[in-house]
């Protein structure tokens, strides 16, 4: 049974960083990576990670975020620097395997003052 568990999320100030992980279980996973939903606005892709090969960022996060794995314990991170008052949503993991694709429960971002 695949299961992915989040953790991290919280209330940072703007300017703030907070760390994301996501740890995976029960199957090997090609692409693991992070969507977010804020309040009345669609699901949209924060950062994907192959297993090998390139990154990939919403241009919104370009440059303030970093997205890494450990292939070895299954897990997938998110830093997360300089962040805004946009950037408040629920971050949702997600893992790729040859049957389909899996989500966490959800995490919040809050940012704020």
């Amino acid at each position: 049974q695949v299961q992915l568990v989040e953790s991290g999320g919280g209330l940072v100030q703007p300017g703030g960083s907070l760390t994301l992980s996501c740890a995976a279980s029960g199957s090997s996973f090609s692409a693991m990576g992070w969507y977010r939903q804020a309040p009345g606005k669609q699901r949209e892709m924060v950062a994907s990670i192959p297993n090998f090969g390139r990154t990939n960022y919403a241009n919104s996060v370009k440059g303030r975020f970093t997205i890494s794995r450990d292939n070895a314990k299954n897990t997938v991170d998110l830093q997360m620097n300089s962040l805004k008052p946009e950037d408040t949503a629920v971050y949702y993991c997600y893992a790729v395997n040859v049957f389909q694709t899996y989500w966490g429960q959800g995490t919040q971002v809050t940012v704020s003052s």
